[in-house]
């Protein structure tokens, strides 16, 4: 017992290094803990008192309480049961699809990652590529929304910029947390979009099972208070009109509620428009095929000309993009003390949405040369375009004129349309390329809705 055992000097070290970690982890990792814990509690309510809309608990929460919340929640486990008496699959394995699907949908928000990184990427991107424009917003029926309410942003989808976009300029009233679908389940990218606050989501799928699961965290987050946006579309437009909702969410956030127990919400419509989609052409032409599919290699030839033109100095911006905030509609008003018919929900939110989507040149200029029946002169599309613009303003759409110049903004969008050949010139005179019909029609159809309008 007293003898002498010889180790190699890299195991003395080794079991030294053990032991001094174990050391610090029971005696000064609690102090440390608690040292960043209190820090990152007081840089977080500094953050809240800067944005409109706080950031709720709920969002706080660490990632696997809530997972552990999602899995045994009573309607969860309600809908694993009969999964398994449905399928005949062990309890075991049904539990197991339950714990997968919750961890693959409860995000991990990270403050620091989406005001200090997050945030400042989204306004760096825009910025470089477009115009960005702040345009109709009622900040007078924002200020009027109950603080205590849960504020879900209800927006048309136009482009894969609408998430930089809309986080870049509501960055100064809240966090948001997106509903994202599986095309940005990529190893790496998706655990940074989880510290951004999003949660994804299967659109396609129809298992009830997984359905239920989200179901109910989208349910959980809405009744915590947590700033949610939402696109209703579901999809991008592949010929630029403003498609019906899709209830899903909608059903999930509003299904159930009570006033008399129930938190209200309030669904924001949000509006966008660009005077260049950048996925323009992909959208266009795949027809029958919803599914978004571009090949990595066309992103990162499009990414690598863009950064060359701006290193040579030859780089524009695609014009401008613009977003428009409207009334706020406030689920208690809309449902009246009934149950809430998310079906009718569904249309009045797209209706109010399609009503702030910004009229912005291209789309105006756009119109105009596909109603025309021939050639005609820069001065008939000049006269016609503001023609069309003051009708339209006079309807109730909300125009983003720039400079306050309506022979500017018609020259912005000529010129953009003729940059890629949408209109071409023949004897001094402009015409519609019969070539792009499907895209001259994509961008007129992003305000069509609003010339229809009553």
């Amino acid at each position: 017992m007293t003898g002498t055992l010889e180790i190699p000097v890299w195991l003395a070290v080794l079991v030294g290094m053990l032991g001094v970690a174990g050391l610090v982890d029971r005696i000064v990792g609690p102090s440390l803990r608690w040292f960043f814990h209190k820090r990152v509690n007081r840089a977080i309510d500094d953050l809240n008192e800067r944005l409109s809309l706080k950031i709720q608990p709920f969002k706080l929460t660490k990632r696997k309480v809530l997972i552990d919340r999602l899995i045994y929640d009573p309607e969860v486990m309600a809908a694993l049961d009969e999964h398994v008496r449905e399928e005949g699959v062990p309890r075991e394995v049904a539990v197991e699809r339950v714990e997968r699907y919750a961890r693959e949908t409860v995000p991990s928000f990270s403050a620091f990652a989406y005001f200090s990184f997050g945030a400042r990427v989204a306004r760096l991107v825009s910025c470089a590529l477009f115009r960005v424009r702040l345009g109709y917003i009622d900040n007078a029926a924002l200020a009027r929304i109950d603080p205590a309410a849960t504020v879900v942003f209800v927006m048309n989808h136009r482009s894969n910029m609408d998430y930089l976009l809309v986080t870049y300029l509501a960055a100064k009233r809240s966090a948001l947390s997106y509903a994202v679908g599986e095309w940005a389940r990529i190893w790496g990218l998706q655990s940074l979009i989880r510290s951004m606050g999003a949660y994804f989501i299967r659109r396609k799928s129809r298992n009830a099972l997984y359905r239920k699961v989200l179901s109910r965290y989208v349910a959980m987050a809405t009744e915590g208070g947590v700033t949610q946006a939402v696109f209703p579309e579901g999809c991008l437009s592949c010929d630029g009109n403003l498609q019906p909702a899709k209830l899903g969410l909608l059903a999930y956030m509003a299904e159930g509620y009570d006033p008399a127990t129930c938190r209200d919400v309030a669904f924001i419509p949000v509006g966008l428009n660009y005077d260049r989609v950048l996925e323009d052409r992909i959208l266009t032409e795949r027809g029958e095929d919803k599914r978004f599919k571009v090949s990595p290699w066309v992103s990162i030839r499009f990414l690598a000309r863009l950064s060359w033109l701006r290193l040579t100095g030859r780089m524009h911006r695609f014009g401008y993009a613009c977003v428009s905030f409207g009334k706020p509609l406030m689920l208690s008003d809309f449902a009246q003390g009934d149950p809430v018919d998310v079906a009718a929900l569904g249309d009045e939110l797209m209706r109010r949405v399609g009503a702030v989507i910004p009229v912005l040149p291209v789309s105006l200029v756009a119109t105009v040369m596909r109603e025309a029946d021939g050639p005609l002169s820069p001065l008939e599309v000049k006269a016609r375009t503001q023609a069309l613009m003051h009708a339209l303003i006079a309807a109730g759409a909300h125009a983003h004129i720039p400079r306050e110049d309506d022979d500017y903004a018609v020259e912005v969008g000529l010129r953009m349309m003729r940059l890629r050949n949408l209109v071409v010139e023949e004897d001094g005179l402009l015409v519609a390329s019969p070539a792009e019909e499907d895209l001259l029609a994509y961008y007129a159809n992003a305000i069509a809705h609003l010339k229809r309008t009553p």
